[in-house]
């Protein structure tokens, strides 16, 4: 039996990543997915941990009994038409990248309501202007998904002070956050927040979920902070909503198109803030030690943790 990483990786963050699944696996017979992969190399594969895979890269594989990735969102491997079915896919749930994503939102909800965008905006104008300070538990913050990164992120804002609801498909319930379900459920909570955190994954159903209606059901004013994934964000419209003044800020960490084009007008925008895809990265160290378990607990016949649900997308 045979381990397959099939990854986007260069040749040193490769060599790191094995290195860190064998120190909790022990030395381990690998192969590395290349075009020209033999058959026997295929047939001996049982286990596939990926991140990014090339599309196709994990079809041939008759004994593969898992596929393992490295990465919290698995919507790029959904949508590889050659995905092998029937295999478990499970995602990467990661305390320490919890932490990350809730390090993140915290900088940038904190920026936002403390207005520190607005006094990099006029450094540059090399303008003088102090403008009024805003109390954290008068402050209204939406956390959109309440999966494990969300509620981590919540916990975060509420111990900030912060006034915080949430939403999520189904209903749930946290500590100290007004939670929202449901459609009626997502309109109300959007009216109200002055920061909306996007954490949601991708799916045929949140997909262009952020347009034009939405954005006039958002309060006037309010900031989009989008950590989930591009395509959530239907880019022209939220250009349109900020020269409106329907929207106040973007804070953007992920794009429809990655690396962002050099000619977009997200880049220049005076009101977008821009990082590149680095909000939570994946970090081998703590990441290899979660994979790796779930790779014994296939051999040793018992329950694989953070299963991926293909109807629902995550």
């Amino acid at each position: 039996m045979s381990l397959l990483l099939a990854t986007s990786f260069d040749a040193p963050e490769l060599a790191l990543w094995q290195t860190e699944l064998e120190r909790h696996l022990g030395p381990e017979r690998w192969c590395v997915w290349h075009p020209d992969l033999g058959a026997a190399e295929r047939e001996a594969v049982e286990i596939a941990i990926v991140a990014n895979p090339p599309p196709g890269s994990l079809q041939g594989l008759p004994r593969l009994r898992l596929i393992q990735s490295l990465w919290a969102g698995v919507d790029r491997l959904l949508r590889d038409p050659a995905l092998p079915t029937g295999v478990p896919l499970a995602r990467m749930v990661d305390p320490a990248m919890n932490e990350a994503m809730a390090e993140t939102a915290l900088w940038a909800v904190l920026s936002l309501q403390r207005g520190y965008f607005d006094y990099a905006e006029q450094q540059r104008e090399a303008r003088w202007l102090r403008h009024g300070q805003r109390r954290a538990d008068a402050f209204r913050v939406l956390v959109l998904g309440l999966g494990e990164m969300g509620r981590t992120v919540a916990g975060r804002l509420v111990r900030n002070g912060y006034r915080v609801a949430g939403w999520s498909r189904r209903p749930a319930a946290l500590p100290g956050v007004a939670c929202y379900a449901g459609p009626e459920g997502l309109e109300q909570a959007l009216a109200e927040a002055e920061v909306v955190v996007n954490l949601l994954p991708l799916t045929p159903a949140t997909e262009g979920l952020f347009n034009a209606r939405t954005f006039t059901r958002m309060r006037e004013g309010s900031s989009l902070v989008n950590l989930a994934r591009g395509s959530h964000v239907v880019e022209a419209d939220l250009l349109v909503a900020l020269e409106e003044g329907r929207l106040h800020r973007a804070v953007l960490d992920v794009f429809a198109r990655e690396p962002l084009p050099a000619d977009s007008l997200l880049w220049s925008h005076p009101r977008v803030t821009v990082l590149p895809h680095v909000a939570a990265q994946t970090d081998p160290v703590t990441a290899a030690r979660i994979a790796a378990a779930n790779v014994r607990a296939l051999r040793a016949g018992q329950a694989l943790s953070h299963l991926v649900d293909a109807a629902r997308g995550y």
